[in-house]
């Protein structure tokens, strides 16, 4: 069963900052998520951080948090792996 997807309006601000080549594939991995957002080959879940979870593609990282209850994965934010935790 796949999930609902949300983007936060920091998210949605990513998205549109990036290139169409990376924003396709950052857009074609939400989709996976939605499908199996727990599967350990797509993402991880973060030490120390209330249950968000992160999902790697090259140095980008998608920062989500999944809710069981509604079945919605909801993106926080997508930045370069440097940057990312700083805002986490």
């Amino acid at each position: 069963m796949s999930y609902a997807q949300t983007l936060s309006a920091r998210a949605i601000k990513d998205l549109d900052a990036l290139h169409n080549k990376t924003k396709k594939r950052m857009l074609d991995r939400i989709t996976e998520l939605a499908d199996a957002p727990y599967d350990p080959r797509l993402s991880i879940k973060l030490t120390n951080q209330g249950g968000l979870r992160r999902s790697r593609i090259a140095g980008w990282r998608i920062i989500f948090l999944v809710d069981d209850k509604t079945k919605t994965l909801s993106v926080v934010t997508i930045e370069r792996r440097g940057q990312v935790y700083k805002r986490v």
